[in-house]
């Protein structure tokens, strides 16, 4: 028998997942029926949660950073000024400090779990401290180099760089311990599956020491005698379609499946539901006898897992994309600045009323956020919610207002969500208005799928509007192409990516703005 390929699968739920949006169309009436149990998760108070891969990431930077720096004071204070300065020295310095972090690599103290404690780390980290220096003594004595070293200096920098080393622990297991009682450091998981198998997977999860998983509950959509109220101690918090407004009202980081993978048909009924959400979204095969290859599979602990749906930008994607916006979004403000004042000028002495308007736009997983613009419309006929599309000729538009919307310098406000606020990104899916209608269609009623494009925050360009589809939507493709090319930005995410549409925001803006009214 040939093996199953558990791509063929999952590229069928990705496939059949942009052909429903059923679940987006029912949100409203979601909202009303969480059960009581999900709102008591819902109303806790749940902080941001600080990813793995950066933490990690930041403690073997502070690390290289402080050895680096220990070495060169002490090179500064005792050698330079007896021998004079040497590169040699700084090289040997930098060359200590990267092996070292390669040490501690191999005896796994880059862990976060390893970080909460205390003993296991610092025996390994001493141990890893030793061998790097006596690698570097046996190195310079097979190279003849013993008689040019300060003995001094080396003892020095090992006793000290040790002393730092051990000091920074201690500051970060407090941190590290502070940001696990805060929750910042687990994975807030819900479980799909209220039988015998989500019991199973529950407990399994649970026994597993150190996990960062935090189950909240199960959902599962039959009523029956199959589905238990509880598994394991974890709470029966709704049916299936609850999960769309409840990962909208708090905090999901994973939506773990319990069913059997040849249960295909009720997985990817379930899937055409949920891909819409920013979430992690796995199928455990911990009760499946059929294996698939081993590489197939991620592990929670030792619970194996198939990924089908990941969030778009993550880790240290995100990290990267928050210093983009907020550095080059400073630049820019900064430069705009002058331009700014001007139409707020303009605006002010054009028509009564303030020069800022705030309009109610989706943002990141259709969180309600509110967007600057300067006042393009006459104050009494101003539309918060946008229910009311303006047209060619709009007697609400002023003066003014006609040229910076045509311009769209009346989105330039909006760097102040990017950089204050942080609602906003640089480049992103337009925000659109909660009320945004095609016809008597809203939005979501209009596209299937249409709240995909909410996995990442909005932005202030994008890759539809650079491609011409900007201004009024009039009819379902116009909308229909902003999606599409919304979700390609989405899949094809990069820090190059953004700065490609931000230069060719400009010339976009010159070539076509036959649309904006």
């Amino acid at each position: 028998m040939e093996p199953i390929n558990p791509r063929s699968m999952l590229n069928a739920a990705a496939a059949v997942a942009a052909t429903d949006a059923t679940a987006d169309r029912r949100r409203v009436e979601r909202r009303r029926r969480l059960s009581q149990a999900a709102l008591a998760v819902v109303n806790q108070k749940v902080r941001p949660a600080y990813p793995a891969v950066v933490i990690v990431g930041a403690v073997r930077l502070a690390d290289l950073l402080l050895l680096t720096i220990v070495g060169v004071a002490l090179y500064l204070a005792y050698v330079a000024p007896l021998k004079g300065f040497s590169w040699e020295y700084i090289a040997a310095i930098f060359g200590i400090s990267i092996t070292a972090v390669i040490c501690f690599q191999a005896s796994d103290i880059y862990e976060v779990q390893v970080f909460r404690g205390q003993l296991r780390q610092m025996t390994r980290m001493i141990s890893a401290w030793a061998f790097v220096f006596l690698l570097f003594i046996g190195a310079s004595f097979f190279v003849k180099l013993g008689g040019e070293v300060s003995r001094l200096w080396l003892s020095a920098f090992f006793f000290m760089g040790l002393a730092g080393l051990i000091t920074e622990r201690l500051l970060l297991r407090a941190m590290v311990r502070s940001w696990a009682r805060e929750g910042r450091l687990d994975r807030r998981t819900i479980i799909v599956g209220s039988d015998q198998n989500g019991e199973k997977l529950v407990e399994t999860l649970r026994v597993q020491p150190d996990s960062d998983i935090d189950i909240l509950g199960v959902f599962d959509d039959r009523n029956d005698s199959r589905a238990f109220d509880t598994c394991a101690g974890a709470p029966k918090l709704g049916k299936v379609d609850d999960i769309i407004e409840f990962a909208r009202r708090t905090r999901v980081d994973l939506v773990l499946f319990a069913l059997p993978i040849s249960a295909e048909t009720r997985i990817l009924d379930m899937l055409k539901k949920l891909w819409v959400l920013p979430v992690d979204i796995r199928l455990s095969a911990h009760t499946n006898k059929l294996r698939f290859r081993p590489r197939a599979y991620s592990y929670l602990g030792k619970v194996p897992t198939l990924d089908v749906f990941e969030p778009p930008i993550t880790d240290w994607d995100l990290v990267m994309k928050w210093l983009f916006d907020h550095f080059v979004g400073a630049i820019v403000l900064l430069l705009a600045a002058p331009v700014m004042a001007l139409v707020a000028l303009a605006v002010k002495l054009d028509s009564p009323g303030p020069v800022l308007f705030r309009q109610k736009r989706f943002g990141f997983n259709n969180e309600r956020i509110d967007v600057f613009k300067f006042r393009s419309l006459y104050h009494d006929q101003a539309d918060p919610l946008a229910s009311r599309v303006v047209t060619k000729n709009d007697s609400r538009v002023t003066r003014v207002g006609r040229f910076i919307r045509k311009t769209s310098l009346d989105e330039l406000p909006q760097l102040l969500n990017v950089v204050f606020k942080s609602n906003l990104s640089l480049v992103g899916p337009r925000p659109h208005a909660v009320q945004g209608k095609v016809r008597t269609q809203l939005f979501d009623e209009a596209v299937d799928g249409y709240f995909a494009r909410h996995r990442v925050k909005p932005g202030i360009t994008g890759w539809a509007q650079i491609n011409g589809w900007r201004g009024e939507i009039d009819n379902e493709e116009k909308i229909q192409k902003r999606v599409e090319f919304d979700l390609y930005y989405i899949e094809n995410w990069s820090v190059l990516f953004d700065l490609y549409i931000l230069f060719k925001t400009p010339l976009a803006l010159i070539a076509n703005n036959e649309n904006a009214y």
